[in-house]
Order: structure tokens, then C-alpha cells, then sequence
């Protein structure tokens, strides 16, 4: 397991390539909530995303031969993005596996880049893929099954425990599991006494089931939030919230589209259903902890169009 100073690390090594992301007291989530609410608003990152830090944290420690050869990624949309702009900006060529599920305007985006975009018919498919090209000799830079690329999304979490100080919880979505694992550690390290909660989806409950089953195991999707969306979380990241977070909350997927309006209409901010989960589990999170909560929302990212929106949104008369 990584620890507070592999994170404190990444940030440096990060620092000039990526933004400090603002922690803003959210007013309308607090009346909406019924309780003090805290955003780190990590959509305003590079990218459009926390991905970036983990990512760059990877790419920058590349040996000279690495960089030669390439890199590769297999992503669900956000860590693609993150790759192929961050590679770019730093002269390595990149590929990215994407399941022909994933949001068209993330695939655009890796292409826009120059990017080699690999498209598979799922997930499973674009994980197997992407090991036929890391056995080619491409370096992988998996978005969650990487010390270095925990260490970088952990950044998030320092910047949130150094931002705010009166936090009694956290809540933190779950794809992977690489953002909540750097995200648990600093707070664990800085703020022991702060509570963090994971956020899965209906049909992406890897972590969840990882849990239950005291280990990853693979798991049928078919939640809409494909950002979320691994067929299994890895050993890493499973002993890191096996041992760190307090428990795990599944949502639905209709509660994270309506989430993604709520958070426009309270917050004043346009995310993706990965970040607007984060609203129906922080209700639960009020419901069990009772009165005195002061919550924090790491609201991970802003990739999804108005159209996206519009169409679940339809989708579950909303």
C-alpha cells in the first residue's frame, strides 16, 4: 500500500502540469443536503477530470526507452482523455482501448489529440486488448493498478485535507478504485478521524462485490456510467479500501443522472453521472451519521455533453 509520502511525492513531481483544484463551501448543496457541504471541484482539472494527476504522475517517471516505444491505456472515457492530452503535452505517443460504449465525445477527444484509438465491443475486450499491446512493448498505464498512478489521484486528497479543515466525511465515486485509495490514504494520514464513504453504481458494483467476496472478482455490467464502469477492481486498490473506507453506497443509475441535475441546479456546476452519485449517497451518508455532519464532495469530473444528459434523462423521466 502506498502511503503519504508517496503522495506528497507525486504532488511535486505533478505540481507544474497540473491545477490545485478549488475547495469551495457549496451554499446550495447545504441547503439541498441539509447539512455543511464541501466540493472539491476536480472537473475543473485538466481534461475535465482527476485522471490527469495520476496519469502525468506515471508518464513523468518514464525511462527514455519507454517514452520511445509508446504508452497504452485502456479507459472508459475520463482516464483516455487524460492520457492522450497528458502523453501529448509530453512528446510520447500514445494509444488508448475504449469499449465502443463509452461517450463518443471521449473518443473524439483522445483522437484530437493524435492518439491511436483502439475500439473493442466492452470492456473485458478492451482490458484483454490492451495486454496484447503492453506484451508488444508498450508501457501500461493503467488507471487504477498503479502505485504511481494512486499516488498522483491521491493528490486530490491532500489538497482536500490541507483545503478543509472541519470535514467529518468524504465521499468519493468508485470506477477502479485508484482515485478513492490516494483519496483515503491522505486523509487517513492527515485527518484520521474523517469518514470515507465509495460511491458504485446498479450493474458496476466491482468494489462492492470485491468486498463481499474478500477479493476482486469479475462482474456482469451494465450501468450507463461507463466511467465507472471496470469489469473488477484490482488487488491494490481493494486492500486500500478493504482497509481504509468506511463502507460502500450503490446508487442507481437513475439517481446519478438525476444527480448530474441537481448538482447544475444547486451547485452550479455541469458534471458527469460518476460525479452526480455522489448527491443520493450523501444522503445516505446524512442518514447514518446523524446530525454534525459536514461533508466533502470530490466531484471527480465534467465529461458528459448536455445531449448525454438529455438522453438519460429522457430515458428515466426525469
Amino acid at each position: 500500500m502506498i502511503g503519504i509520502s508517496d503522495i506528497r511525492e507525486a504532488a511535486e513531481r505533478i505540481g507544474g502540469h497540473v491545477v490545485r483544484t478549488p475547495t469551495i463551501h457549496s451554499p446550495g448543496l447545504s441547503e439541498f443536503l441539509g447539512t455543511p457541504v464541501t466540493t472539491k471541484l476536480e472537473l475543473l482539472q485538466r481534461t475535465g477530470s482527476f485522471k490527469a494527476r495520476g496519469a502525468t504522475a506515471k508518464l513523468l517517471t518514464l525511462t527514455d526507452a519507454e517514452r520511445a516505444a509508446g504508452v497504452v491505456a485502456v479507459s472508459g472515457g475520463n482516464h483516455g482523455i487524460a492520457l492522450a492530452h497528458m502523453a501529448a503535452a509530453l512528446h510520447i505517443k500514445a494509444t488508448v482501448v475504449m469499449s465502443r460504449t463509452a461517450p463518443r465525445r471521449a473518443a473524439d477527444l483522445v483522437e484530437e489529440t493524435g492518439a491511436s484509438l483502439r475500439l473493442t465491443d466492452g470492456m473485458a475486450e478492451a482490458f484483454a486488448l490492451t495486454e496484447r499491446l503492453r506484451a508488444e512493448g508498450l508501457t501500461l498505464v493503467h488507471p487504477f493498478d498503479d502505485a504511481l498512478v494512486i499516488a498522483g489521484q491521491g493528490t486530490v486528497g491532500l489538497e482536500f485535507a490541507e483545503d478543509a479543515a472541519e470535514l467529518t466525511d468524504i465521499v468519493v465515486s468508485i470506477g477502479g478504485g485508484g482515485l478513492i485509495a490516494g483519496v483515503a490514504v491522505a486523509f487517513k494520514a492527515l485527518r484520521p478521524d474523517v469518514r470515507v464513504w465509495g460511491v458504485e453504481t446498479e450493474g458496476a458494483t466491482t468494489m462492492a462485490e470485491a468486498l463481499a467476496a474478500g477479493g476482486p472478482v469479475t462482474v456482469d455490467l451494465s450501468s450507463i456510467v461507463t466511467t465507472l464502469s471496470p469489469p473488477a477492481v484490482s488487488q491494490l486498490t481493494y486492500d486500500h479500501v478493504s482497509a481504509l473506507v468506511e463502507d460502500i453506497l450503490v446508487v442507481s443509475d437513475a439517481e446519478a443522472v438525476r444527480g448530474v441535475l441537481d448538482l447544475a441546479e444547486h451547485a452550479k456546476v455541469w458534471a458527469e453521472p460518476a460525479a452526480g452519485c455522489l448527491l443520493p449517497a450523501a444522503r445516505q451518508v446524512v442518514e447514518r451519521v446523524g446530525d454534525g455532519a459536514r461533508l466533502g464532495l470530490v466531484v471527480c469530473g465534467g465529461n458528459a455533453t448536455t445531449a448525454d444528459i438529455m438522453e438519460w434523462a429522457r430515458r428515466f423521466d426525469l
